[in-house]
C-alpha cells in the first residue's frame, strides 16, 4: 500500500444521501477477487444509460470532474452491505479521499484498509464545500494528513479528526499484511522456538 501524506486534487460532488455499496459497485460485478479492474463499474447504474452510453447527467461524466481524486458526498455514504469491492472500485477509479458528514461504519473501516482517507466533517462545512465546488469550475482542495487540515488556497481551511493508529497506517502505507510484516522477526523467532518444542515432543520416549 502506498503511503499517504498530502494530496491536492479536483473535487467531484456526489450530491446524494444514503449512497449504498450496491450503487457504488453493483452486485453483478463482484466476480473478481483481485482488488483491481473495477474502475469501469463504479456507480455503473448511474454512469451509464441502458444502451451502455455514458449518462450525460451523471457528475463523473462531466468534463469539469475528469481526473477528480477527491469525492464529496452527503450523509451515510457507503451504507448497505459490507462488500470490500466498494472501496476497491473507488480507489481503482482514482479517488484517494472521500469527504462526507457521515459514513457507514464498515465502509469507513474498509477505506483505511485500502489506502483511502475518509474524512468526516460537520454537515455545514460539507455544504460550504459543495457551494464552492459548484461555483468554481475545476475546484480543488489540498489534503494534508500530517497536519490534518484541508485548504483550497482561496480562504477555505478546516481541520479534521482521525484516529491516531489509522493515521499512522496511512502515513506509512501499512495495510493488515504490512502491519504483520513489521513483526516478521518476532514471528520467525516464535516459529523456530515452536519447531524446537514440537521436535522435542516427537523425540521424547
Amino acid at each position: 500500500m502506498e503511503p499517504f501524506k498530502t494530496l491536492t486534487g479536483v473535487v467531484a460532488p456526489l450530491d446524494r444521501v444514503n449512497v449504498d455499496t450496491d450503487q457504488i459497485i453493483p452486485k453483478q460485478f463482484l466476480k473478481r477477487i483481485e482488488r483491481t479492474g473495477f474502475e469501469d463499474f463504479l456507480f455503473y447504474d448511474w454512469r451509464y444509460l441502458q444502451d451502455g452510453k455514458p449518462n450525460p447527467e451523471f457528475v463523473l461524466n462531466h468534463e469539469s470532474y475528469k481526473g477528480a481524486t477527491i469525492l464529496l458526498a452527503r450523509n451515510n455514504f457507503g451504507c448497505g452491505s459490507s462488500r470490500e469491492h466498494a472501496p476497491w472500485a473507488l480507489k481503482d477509479y482514482g479517488f484517494h479521499v472521500i469527504i462526507a458528514p457521515s459514513f457507514a461504519d464498515i465502509f469507513f473501516s474498509n477505506c483505511f484498509k485500502n489506502g483511502m482517507l475518509p474524512i468526516v466533517l460537520p454537515e455545514s462545512v460539507v455544504e460550504d464545500i459543495f457551494k464552492r465546488v459548484f461555483a468554481n469550475k475545476g475546484y480543488s482542495i489540498k489534503v494534508d494528513l500530517e497536519s490534518q487540515i484541508l485548504t483550497d488556497g482561496k480562504g477555505f481551511s478546516v481541520s479534521f479528526e482521525i484516529d491516531a493508529f489509522k493515521k499512522r497506517c496511512l502515513l506509512e502505507g501499512l495495510d493488515d499484511i504490512g502491519l504483520t510484516l513489521k513483526h516478521e522477526d518476532k514471528i520467525r523467532a516464535y516459529e523456530e522456538r515452536q519447531l524446537l518444542v514440537d521436535n522435542s515432543y516427537i523425540k521424547s520416549p
